[in-house]
């Protein structure tokens, strides 16, 4: 499996309500699934229709707008949930099912058998409404290996479309992402799913390396927003991937929308776009140092692996700053139409880091410098 061949399955709309601060309005959904349909997502999941009556009426008018991407809801392996799901016009049923030793004790009290015999008959119901079916085991990697395997092993044998391997508690390293899928690969013929949660930051790196290995699905939301910190975000996700095969990228999907999408969860959660966000941050294509600054302006690929353009935003270069340079003058000299001799810059540029000592000059006040120290006739060309 190569890493061109994954789709996204984006949860911003089932795992991104369980972040602490969403409380996404029918008009806020509509709007975020209409978004990432026009960004070129592959799927939408949205939460179970069984929580409330609204989450049914999102389901339903989500599933009936028409879009490209693929409608799935997100449900206990539970004939009545699953039942109630299949009404609500979704394009397939997302069912879980907790197999760690935590889970089987304090939450469902289910062994192995159990959990088995109850999920094939949820998936049998599935298969008969001519559903997507997938079967995850929640807290995939606190459980054991060998249990497991023999349960997706029956989940593949029953024809499920998907199974899904979830880092619920964000314990895995990339290491064991990498070895599980490939191990569950070598048992099931479906396709896989991964679904990571960031508790020790490893979101980004478990869900590239689950590709690496085998898996076909990644589940992302916008911002990584979630239940305590989160999962995947989509555009730390499609950085790392990029990286890999930017022409698969740029043809598969919108990427120049990706700052709409983050600013649009940024509003609705009132939690703004953090400043270390991938791609989007206010700082992420932020140049200061001046050995950066002046090969950034020989050539922008020195220390951008990804153009900023690609991906609808634009770099700053911060030329104010006591780290400054000399070249970095020189290049807002040339914006600005002015020749000066390689001694007058160097004083102008002492004189900038002096300044700086006490804060960051303003644009207008290094072009007053330079302007300054121009020659009369250079000053009316």
């Amino acid at each position: 499996m190569s890493t061109r061949d994954w789709h996204i399955i984006d949860s911003t709309l089932r795992e991104g309500e369980q972040f602490a601060l969403s409380s996404f309005t029918l008009a806020d959904k509509v709007e975020i699934a209409k978004a990432l349909d026009a960004f070129g997502v592959e799927y939408l999941e949205l939460t179970t229709p069984v929580a409330s009556p609204e989450s049914r009426r999102a389901l339903e008018t989500v599933a009936g707008l028409g879009l490209n991407a693929k409608i799935l809801t997100h449900t206990r392996a539970n004939l009545h949930d699953a039942r109630l799901a299949a009404d609500c016009g979704a394009d397939g049923i997302d069912i879980l099912f907790g197999t760690s030793s935590e889970l089987r004790t304090f939450s469902h009290g289910r062994g192995v058998g159990e959990i088995i015999d109850e999920s094939l008959e949820v998936i049998r119901f599935v298969k008969s409404r001519g559903l997507n079916v997938r079967f995850s085991s929640e807290d995939t990697f606190r459980s054991d290996k060998s249990d497991l395997l023999r349960v997706y092993a029956a989940a593949d044998r029953a024809g499920v479309d998907r199974v899904g391997l979830a880092d619920t508690v964000g314990v895995a390293s990339p290491t064991q992402v990498r070895e599980l899928v490939a191990d569950v690969r070598a048992v099931v013929g479906c396709d896989i799913e991964f679904h990571g949660h960031n508790d020790t930051g490893c979101a980004v790196a478990n869900a590239f390396e689950a590709v690496r290995a085998g898996a076909t699905h990644v589940d992302t939301s916008i911002l990584g927003i979630g239940e305590r910190n989160g999962i995947t975000p989509l555009g730390g996700f499609l950085a790392r991937m990029f990286t890999q095969n930017p022409g698969r990228l740029q043809a598969k999907y919108a990427l120049e929308l990706l700052p709409e999408l983050d600013a649009m969860i940024a509003r609705m959660t009132g939690c703004g776009v953090p400043f270390n966000t991938p791609l989007t941050g206010a700082f992420a294509y932020n140049h200061k140092a001046g050995m950066h600054l002046k090969a950034i302006y020989l050539n922008p690929n020195s220390y951008e692996v990804i153009p900023p353009e690609v991906f609808g935003v634009s770099r700053t270069m911060q030329i104010g700053s006591r780290l400054t340079g000399r070249n970095a003058i020189a290049a807002r000299a040339s914006e600005l139409g002015l020749t000066l001799p390689v001694e007058v810059l160097s004083s102008i540029t002492k004189q900038i880091k002096a300044r700086a000592d006490g804060g960051d000059l303003a644009l207008c006040e290094i072009d007053a410098l330079l302007r300054d120290a121009a020659q009369p006739e250079e000053v009316l060309a």
